[in-house]
């Protein structure tokens, strides 16, 4: 086994020194590529959701995270209270609610 570490050191010209910038730049490439496809958008997103969230009110129409449908009758600091059907209420986290809904999409509410 010995023959097989004397010719992969031969082998390196640079004596296994070699420029510490080009060694690292694939790992870079690599940090830029996942902050623009993954971070960046997640980020950008749970942004958009927490408006959404502070802007609810009174009358909106929402779907929970759970695939509630409900229009908001009552809404708290950190509570909405969520009509589902007629004399049907619960009351959600204003951060379990995952999107808001065009007016007119509950008709028979």
């Amino acid at each position: 086994m010995n023959f097989f570490i004397s010719d992969a050191l031969a082998a390196d010209p640079l004596g296994g020194q070699g420029d510490a910038l080009t060694s690292f730049l694939p790992l870079i490439f690599i940090f830029v590529v996942f902050y623009f496809l993954l971070i960046r958008p997640q980020s950008k997103k749970a942004k958009e959701h927490k408006q959404m969230v502070e802007a609810l009110a009174k009358g909106d129409e929402v779907v929970t995270n759970g695939g509630l449908l409900g229009r908001i009758v009552k809404v708290g600091d950190n509570f909405v209270e969520l009509e589902l059907a007629e004399g049907t209420t619960v009351k959600l986290q204003r951060g379990a609610v995952g999107s808001l809904m065009p007016k007119g999409t509950i008709k028979g509410l």
